[in-house]
């Protein structure tokens, strides 16, 4: 069901075999997900049930919020990745992260076709209020797709990016 979905929201992507990990770590009902509507930096792997949600969001939220907010459409999306075998926080002793299991991605930047690059880090409480009111709006709509949706203005580990997943929730911050 998943899967069809996923097509039917246009994107394009690529089944991969599920694959498990030591120490509990796992990527399984996953996709690399190879068109989404923007090009999309350096993600692996992706829960078919998170690449849904991510893919709407990128073909609806992103454009909507630039036409809002900004004077350029996005043309990129960039990504700390998705897949990463790491506790929270990667802090040693923490449980295991959203990330581990391919259920997790972490969004920085926007690249707009002007050329301009819109960050987290140097926007979110940047000088232009466009910029600030475009990030703001994404991080809203992105709780309204993703169960968990951690931002600047949740802790100092997540100043630079947005982090959605599709965790035990709701939360958003």
């Amino acid at each position: 069901m998943c899967l069809a979905d996923l097509r039917a929201a246009g994107a394009q992507f690529e089944l991969l075999p599920d694959r498990v990990f030591s120490p509990g770590c796992s990527a399984v009902s996953s996709v690399k997900l190879i068109a989404v509507g923007i090009p999309v930096s350096n993600l692996g792997a992706v829960r078919c049930g998170l690449a849904v949600p991510f893919t709407q969001w990128v073909q609806t939220a992103v454009q909507q919020s630039a036409s809002a907010w900004l004077d350029s459409p996005v043309v990129k999306i960039e990504s700390f990745g998705s897949y990463a075998c790491r506790p929270v926080n990667g802090m040693a002793g923490n449980k295991l992260s959203e990330h581990a299991s391919a259920n997790a991605v972490d969004i920085s930047a926007f690249v707009l076709a002007s050329g301009r690059r819109i960050t987290v880090k140097q926007d979110w409480n940047g000088p232009d209020p466009n910029a600030r009111n475009f990030l703001r709006a994404l991080h809203q709509s992105a709780c309204r797709r993703f169960r968990i949706v951690i931002g600047p203005n949740a802790n100092a580990l997540h100043h630079d990016h947005f982090h959605f997943d599709m965790g035990p929730g709701p939360y958003c911050r």
